[in-house]
């Protein structure tokens, strides 16, 4: 199966993507063309797989019934161009050059150019066994994904990057790849480095990305679907991961900060951030400075996911560790000074302010609905 992969991607490479680099005069960069193939043809496979798969799925087996689904426009929008056009690019541009700055991939512990703390530098033996070294390198990629999640959510200049994906009020199974490009940079940049760290083959991390993307556009699909009481407590069903989508509730505050994971659930369960057993809930952000991207068209809501991030990261507030929202001039303001219940109605009030409990649900659940 490897050896008719390889095949494909080179096939690919030679008579897709070289020509096209030569055309653009982009053949002689440090980046390898079987990369940038690889990528497009991981690209295409997934496309497929959410097209064909999840897709009909959210109309069989909805978590929430939509009338109209014009806001998962520019998810799908965003997907093509990420999926087609951005990361396969970045991965030829990026990845590739500091792969080959930092040596490449790991080619046993004899080499010294090899990191040393790659895996099969520590355990020879996993050489052996392509399967379980594949194993062990997705747990410690799933590990540092979690940890790098809960950042986004903690961080409020990353918040403010990280916000644009979570502001989607019909999260579908084009949800996924919403997102600033610049919290993507970052995300790739730390995902590949620790990947390059402990020895991740080119065509193994292509992989390991794929199965990652795979189940996450899964979780995000509008589904009502779980994987049971065993299996739900190991892998990410969509069930689990549609609760870290919620709106927050101003009776519960802290109810939304749950359930990190990428693929893997036991790093929630592990470090008391799983939450099981509640309903579904409507999805999106209660900020009225982030919910304002579903106004905006594909470049509008990046514009305003960029706004968002220059006014935290010039600002002390934006540094430190917290839950935020937003203010009109875009500075970070932490939530435990806001009332959560005018935040509800999408208006910002301090935390004295009065507030009508008795409906701020109601407001919440029908924007939902309606949108």
């Amino acid at each position: 199966m490897s050896e008719l992969w390889s095949h494909l991607v080179s096939w690919f490479a030679s008579h897709v993507v070289l020509p096209v680099l030569q055309f653009l005069h982009l053949q002689d960069l440090a980046g390898n063309a079987n990369d940038i193939s690889g990528a497009l043809l991981v690209a295409t496979l997934q496309l497929c797989i959410i097209g064909f798969i999840f897709r009909p799925l959210e109309s069989v087996f909805p978590a929430e019934k939509w009338t109209d689904r014009k806001l998962t426009r520019a998810d799908f929008q965003y997907t093509l161009m990420m999926l087609i056009g951005i990361f396969p690019v970045f991965s030829y541009l990026v990845l590739s050059p500091i792969a080959n700055f930092f040596g490449g991939a790991d080619t046993g512990p004899s080499d010294p150019s090899a990191s040393p703390l790659a895996l099969t530098h520590w355990v020879p033996a996993l050489k052996d066994h392509p399967w379980l070294l594949f194993f062990c390198y997705y747990l410690v990629y799933d590990f540092v994904y979690y940890w790098m999640h809960r950042m986004q959510h903690a961080l409020p200049w990353w918040w403010a990057l990280h916000s644009m994906h979570h502001s989607t009020r019909q999260m579908s199974c084009w949800t996924n790849d919403r997102g600033s490009p610049i919290d993507g940079f970052l995300q790739s940049m730390i995902l590949a480095v620790v990947g390059i760290v402990i020895g991740v083959e080119p065509e193994q991390f292509a992989w390991l990305v794929l199965v990652g993307e795979l189940v996450q556009n899964l979780s995000h699909t509008n589904v009502r679907l779980g994987f049971g009481p065993v299996f739900d407590r190991i892998f990410v069903a969509p069930k689990f991961h549609r609760l870290h989508h919620m709106l927050v509730d101003p009776t519960r505050p802290k109810l939304h900060n749950c359930n990190f994971g990428q693929v893997l659930s036991i790093w929630d369960v592990l470090f008391g951030t799983a939450l099981y057993g509640e309903p579904p809930r409507p999805t999106g952000v209660g900020d009225p400075m982030v919910d304002d991207d579903n106004n905006h068209n594909l470049i509008g809501l990046h514009w305003n996911a960029i706004k968002r991030f220059w006014g935290a990261v010039l600002r002390p507030a934006g540094w430190k560790l917290g839950e935020v929202a937003f203010g009109p001039d875009y500075r970070p303001i932490p939530v435990d000074q806001l009332d959560l219940h005018a935040l509800g109605h999408h208006v910002l009030q301090p935390a004295h302010a009065p507030h009508e409990a008795d409906s701020t649900s109601t407001t919440v659940r029908e924007r939902a609905e309606t949108a």
